[in-house]
């Protein structure tokens, strides 16, 4: 089966009537949304509207307590967590999960595990296949290293980097599984102004030039402007308005989930003025 979108273009995920609840928490309250391929679908909201929430249900971190989530016309919520690299998803996270006693290098080769084909002995002997596989890994880590601007920090530690550049090598490991979906958690999380451009940079790059779709967690909101095809906003769990960037951010619901009641940011107004 394969879902469409209003517009007839089929969408690569689709969540469908998302709830999860923890313990009395309802952390995401009947959650439904397309993404095309091909697009940046972005997730705002305010601290805790279950905006990364919903990421771990994508990730199968977490389980919906009701609802589904389909991944190229499958029901992606009965694979096991450890299934979804395989099927093409990649993640970043808010906060950097990387081996920082290797290099940058390392850890994208930690990446290219997904496309191992070689056996435990083959690799102990390090038989023809093997090597056939390590040179291939190596081919297309390097060329995520090109394309990133990496080549310096090549055979750096990640414990000796500064902050925004652990953040790019995050990115790398990511695209070095060769996602169909990338989703990206915060990613301008901690960077400042010209980092957060060249990440700006590189998301549109990885849609128009990888043909990768991404699915963004973010705050910054130039930056959403900037690479996003459409946004949802959510708050307190639920769905608050879905559109354009700009449609998203002119929504009155929205405005009010982060600058307060319409009186309060008319009052901001006149005080500013």
């Amino acid at each position: 089966m394969t879902t469409s979108t209003s517009s007839g273009q089929s969408a690569l995920l689709s969540a469908k009537n998302l709830s999860v609840r923890f313990g009395g928490v309802l952390a995401v309250n009947n959650v439904s949304f397309d993404v095309k391929r091909g697009e940046v679908f972005t997730l705002i909201g305010p601290n805790g509207a279950g905006k990364t929430t919903v990421f771990n249900l994508i990730s199968r971190i977490y389980t919906p307590t009701t609802g589904t989530i389909e991944y190229e016309g499958a029901l992606l919520t009965e694979q096991p967590p450890h299934k979804i690299a395989s099927l093409g998803i990649a993640r970043t996270f808010q906060n950097i999960e990387l081996f920082e006693h290797a290099t940058v290098l390392q850890n994208m080769l930690i990446g290219r595990h997904t496309h191992r084909t070689t056996s435990l002995w083959s690799d102990i002997f390090f038989t023809a296949k093997a090597r056939r596989g390590e040179i291939d890994a190596r081919e297309k880590t390097e060329r995520i290293i090109d394309f990133l601007d990496l080549q310096k920090h090549r055979d750096s530690m990640v414990a000796g980097l500064p902050y925004g550049v652990r953040k790019v090598v995050e990115l790398a490991r990511a695209l070095c599984t060769e996602p169909k979906l990338l989703l990206l958690d915060e990613p301008s999380s901690g960077l400042n102004v010209e980092e957060t451009e060249d990440m700006a940079f590189w998301i549109q790059d990885i849609k128009n030039e990888l043909g990768i779709t991404v699915l963004m967690v973010e705050h910054d909101m130039s930056l959403v402007s900037k690479v996003s095809d459409r946004v949802l906003a959510m708050n307190m769990g639920e769905v608050l308005a879905m559109g354009t960037p700009r449609e998203v951010q002119t929504h009155p619901g929205v405005i009010e989930a982060y600058l307060g009641s319409v009186d309060d940011v008319s009052s901001l107004r006149r005080e500013a003025a």
